[in-house]
């Protein structure tokens, strides 16, 4: 029997009647399915996950708060044998969704405070009331927040944002400030109930207050860590004197639940934000350059935007100076130029070049502006069919003098630079920022290698200093990096 006949089946359980629409929603950052279904005045969301240890963490928690009073979503009916279950729908409207369809100009929408202040009233209900009594042995894939879940996630930044943006670092200088940081961390209390993921897409906002939901990886850990993951939000961008209210908003209202040094609270308060931005720039790295999911690559100037601000406001105790050293240098690394601001004209016309092979799919266009060319190099005379050239690539000296002399692949380049010309000259006319040109092959190993740099060094010549060329070989990096 099908996922989508077993969600039916228990909605009808629940309703009395089968759904008359079955709407499949949107998928986030996660690997589950959900599903929403009507009928006779009733709606319920279902969802399919085949992971039955985070359904289990998912349901046992949502089940204790619940009992707690906390507003979280009622469970209409479960099945872990089929992977599904049934909740209450509580609409479209993520404070997220809210935050995006109330900005004007950019502006942070100052209807979105109250929600807000009430948001980190209830925070402490979840992190100190509903600690209480929690069955921690469903927790999944850790119960604490501990050395290990810290390392894990230092460890996700370092490959998934740092190599895969192909940032410089010292391998083993970074491995001893990861190790230094997390041992710093691990010596605030912990003993605390951390939501894990407590920003604005898990939030809702429903007939007018405020539900949460995605807390299946919660665990034990620091009250910190949940107000900087919320506060320090890439894609929300809270303008920083409201973090800095809404922070002491926090201190203000935890403390009629736990007496807490302050002090010491905001130290480690800037020591969690840290982690939390590394570990949300990791997921960016991962979910965007990896998995080719342009919403994660969005964030980026906003994550940078906060790293930067945060680097020069605060002072970590804490001597890690190889990973600020890095951090710091992040919003100049030429992989990441495309992910700055472009709304304002910085003089210089960016033009990305890449390679790419058709079965990873297209690459995306990382600016604000979509378009661009996309050229498919397939007809040219491929290389790759010789044994000899199989384990070498368009870089090769012997692969490119086969493409100029056996191929029509210089003739082809042409005929490309014919085309975008009239582009980028008329990008540079009006002041535009970005032109993304793509070359595709088979496997993004030969030809699309070759006409890339063929084109760069035509542009090069043509238009000098007048655009910045930014140029990647998507496979050939993946490769290098074992992926």
């Amino acid at each position: 029997m099908s996922k989508t006949k077993n969600l039916q089946d228990i909605f009808e359980r629940y309703a009395g009647h089968p759904p008359k629409k079955f709407e499949t929603l949107p998928r986030s950052g996660s690997y589950r399915e959900y599903y929403r279904m009507y009928t006779g005045g009733k709606s319920a969301i279902g969802v399919f996950n085949a992971d039955r240890k985070e359904n289990e963490a998912f349901l046992t928690f949502t089940r204790h708060f619940l009992n707690r009073g906390l507003p979280v979503p009622e469970i209409y009916h479960e099945d872990l044998d089929h992977n599904i279950y049934l909740l209450e729908d509580l609409g479209d409207v993520t404070l997220f969704s809210f935050l995006t369809d109330h900005r004007e100009n950019g502006e942070f929408p100052e209807i979105a405070v109250p929600f807000y202040k009430r948001i980190v009233e209830e925070l402490p209900l979840f992190q100190i009331h509903g600690n209480e009594g929690l069955d921690y042995s469903k927790c999944y894939p850790r119960s604490k927040f501990d050395k290990q879940s810290m390392m894990w996630d230092l460890n996700y930044f370092k490959y998934y944002f740092l190599k895969l943006a192909k940032i410089a670092f010292d391998e083993q200088e970074l491995e001893n400030d990861f190790q230094k940081f997390s041992d710093w961390l691990l010596a605030e209390n912990s003993d605390f109930f951390l939501y894990r993921d407590f920003q604005s897409s898990n939030i809702m906002i429903y007939e007018n207050r405020t539900h949460y939901i995605d807390y299946q990886g919660g665990r034990k850990g620091a009250l910190q860590y949940d107000l900087a993951s919320l506060l320090w939000d890439a894609k929300a961008d809270l303008p920083f004197e409201l973090r800095n209210y809404l922070l002491e908003h926090y201190l203000e209202h935890v403390q009629q639940h736990l007496k807490i040094d302050v002090v010491k609270f905001k130290d480690y308060y800037y020591g969690f934000v840290l982690i939390r931005l590394l570990q949300a720039m990791g997921a960016f790295g991962f979910r965007g350059f990896y998995e080719n999911k342009p919403s994660f690559l969005k964030s980026i100037p906003y994550a940078l935007k906060n790293l930067t601000f945060l680097l020069h406001q605060y002072q970590i105790p804490l001597e890690i100076p190889h990973l600020i050293t890095v951090l710091k240098n992040l919003p100049n690394a030429p992989e990441l130029k495309h992910f700055t601001d472009t709304r304002e004209y910085k003089g210089k016309l960016i033009v990305e070049i890449n390679s790419f092979s058709y079965r990873r799919g297209i690459p995306v266009d990382l600016s604000e502006h979509g378009g661009g060319f996309v050229f498919d190099c397939r007809a040219i005379h491929n290389p790759g069919r010789y044994e000899e050239f199989k384990d070498m690539t368009g870089h090769d000296p012997i692969v490119m003098e086969f493409l100029r002399t056996r191929s029509e692949a210089d003739l082809f380049v042409d005929d490309v630079y014919k085309l975008i010309n009239k582009s980028i000259d008329n990008y540079l006319d009006r002041k535009f920022t970005n032109l993304m040109i793509n070359f595709g092959c088979t496997g993004g190993q030969h030809r699309s290698i070759y006409c890339a740099e063929k084109l760069k060094e035509i542009l090069h010549e043509r238009y000098g200093a007048d655009i910045e060329i930014l140029i990647h070989h998507r496979e050939e990096d993946m490769k290098k990096l074992g992926l």
